[in-house]
């Protein structure tokens, strides 16, 4: 049985760490574009990064969601790390504090100490 946890060397906490540089990069995109549309009227630049930056957000957040879970993340993180998919900036700090190496994991000495932190529980393999 493989490890599932969110682990530096995973492929989904890889995945999470670019997508949420990417969100946070689209949603800059999406606002300097905003302000073109309307100050030199210019739509264009909304309407091709409103649907990208919108995949980025919903991808960002199951993401998110899926790496709380699995690592047990306490629930503060996990609704800081959700509420920073609507500030413009606020994913890169996510990015660089949570998901990073193992700091996704309850058990890195980078996570939070708490009475809500769990620690992460590792799959057993089966002898035969």
């Amino acid at each position: 049985m493989t490890d599932r946890s969110p682990r530096g060397g995973s492929r989904i906490l890889t995945a999470a760490r670019a997508v949420s540089f990417a969100e946070a990069t689209s949603f800059l995109l999406l606002l300097i574009a905003t302000g073109i549309k309307y100050g030199a009227d210019h739509p264009q630049g909304v309407k091709i990064l409103g649907p990208i930056h919108g995949t980025l957000f919903l991808a960002y957040c199951a993401l998110i969601g899926y790496l709380a879970f699995v690592g047990r993340w306490p629930r503060r993180r996990t609704v800081l790390a959700l509420i920073a998919s609507v500030l413009p900036v606020a994913p890169f700090f996510v990015e660089r504090h949570w998901l990073r190496g193992d700091a996704g994991a309850a058990d890195s000495p980078t996570a939070p100490a708490g009475p809500d932190t769990r620690p992460v529980s590792q799959p057993t393999a089966r002898r035969s």
